[in-house]
């Protein structure tokens, strides 16, 4: 769709009110302007946005408004079933993704689409519950539910789950397999400044990265190749597809002032739930990167941006700095801090998966350097 803003007008301004009404955030009595996107409109977006924590710009694109109509969805306003042609996507979801797994079943993430890991979940709830075993969470699984409901009382079983995982698949990166999503690519350059591009210099981190995690036994995914970009759909779409252990997609800021710098990492933190490995992932990423390069540290952040969410393993996006910043912009061109900064990643990677009695301080650890080709 194309992205609404302050000034445009029409059915789909309208439609936005309505949703941005029903949420409370908007008051949509006043006829004259109900299809106008107006300062109220846009100051309710950034009020909707930042609650969902997604990119708080005062427009509606894809991301939010998928965000919009989902959000209005309560757990019994619909029958909920898996589409693969056409996913359910809501709140209603995330609470059901909730409900199963404080009962202890295993769906992976609350990421409010009805796929095919959520199907199984209802399906074994309701096989053990003794109701028709179709998948489908309608108004008798519901009230299964809801009898239930009083006798769960909170508990992480997604973070144990998690952590098991990480524990057992051992502290080597040997035959890990991990996704490297250089951002943008193709038409689309991202941030750009004189003749420096995002999308080429994160391409070349990129590259960098693949080859020190190759000789290591890594089996490596990048999303897109050197002259050609795709969606964040297609992204995380490959991601699951190939089964990523991990994901760490990289980009650079920018900003119209020259004054703001550093780095910064973001994890999947939605308005309810985190990825908890994605945090320590974060973390980790950004305490190396920061002692190794000197960058001024901005800290790690949750987020609910469509390549954190959709993505069913632990992922991080990392902002290499400001191309608009006269302290960050020379660094980030230096083929020799690219080569640090991969060999920060690596490292970050690594210490995920060493037990706590085995870790190094941060910015001490050395895994032979590797030159990409």
């Amino acid at each position: 769709m194309q992205d609404l803003r302050r000034g445009s007008s029409g059915r789909a301004v309208a439609e936005v009110r309505r949703m941005l009404a029903t949420l409370g955030l908007l008051d949509n009595t006043d006829d004259s302007v109900h299809d106008e996107f107006d300062e109220a409109t846009e100051l309710a977006v950034r009020h909707f946005q930042q609650r969902r924590r997604i990119s708080v710009d005062g427009m509606v694109g894809n991301e939010t408004y998928t965000a919009l109509t989902g959000a209005h969805w309560r757990l019994g306003d619909r029958v909920l079933s898996h589409f693969p042609a056409q996913l359910i996507v809501g709140d209603d979801v995330t609470e059901l993704q909730k409900q199963l797994l404080e009962l202890g079943y295993n769906l992976g993430r609350t990421d409010g689409i009805f796929g095919y890991a959520t199907a199984e979940a209802t399906q074994s709830f309701q096989r053990d519950y003794g109701l028709v075993a179709d998948g489908i969470c309608g108004p008798a699984t519901l009230h299964a539910l809801r009898q239930l409901g009083r006798r769960v009382v909170g508990g992480r079983p997604q973070y144990l789950r998690e952590m098991v995982a990480i524990a057992a698949s051992g502290p080597s990166l040997l035959g890990k397999r991990i996704a490297i999503d250089p951002g943008h690519g193709g038409a689309d350059t991202g941030v750009v400044h004189g003749d420096l591009t995002e999308a080429a210099l994160v391409y070349d981190l990129a590259a960098r990265l693949e080859g020190r995690l190759t000789a290591l036994g890594v089996t490596t995914f990048v999303t897109r190749g050197p002259g050609n970009g795709a969606t964040d759909e297609q992204r995380a779409a490959l991601a699951n597809d190939v089964g990523a252990d991990l994901v760490l997609s990289l980009h650079i800021d920018s900003f119209p002032s020259p004054r703001p710098h550093g780095l910064a990492a973001y994890y999947y933190g939605g308005s309810e739930t985190t990825s908890t490995i994605g945090e320590r992932l974060a973390d980790l990423v950004q305490r190396e990167l920061v002692a190794r390069t000197g960058l001024l540290d901005a800290r790690t952040h949750g987020k609910g941006w469509t390549m954190l969410r959709l993505t069913r393993m632990p992922t991080v996006r990392v902002e290499l700095g400001y191309l608009s910043s006269p302290i960050d912009r020379p660094m980030l061109v230096d083929p020799l801090f690219r080569d640090t900064v991969a060999e920060g990643l690596l490292v970050a990677v690594q210490r995920l998966y060493l037990p706590v009695a085995d870790d190094y301080p941060t910015g001490v650890m050395r895994i032979p350097a590797v030159v990409a080709p």
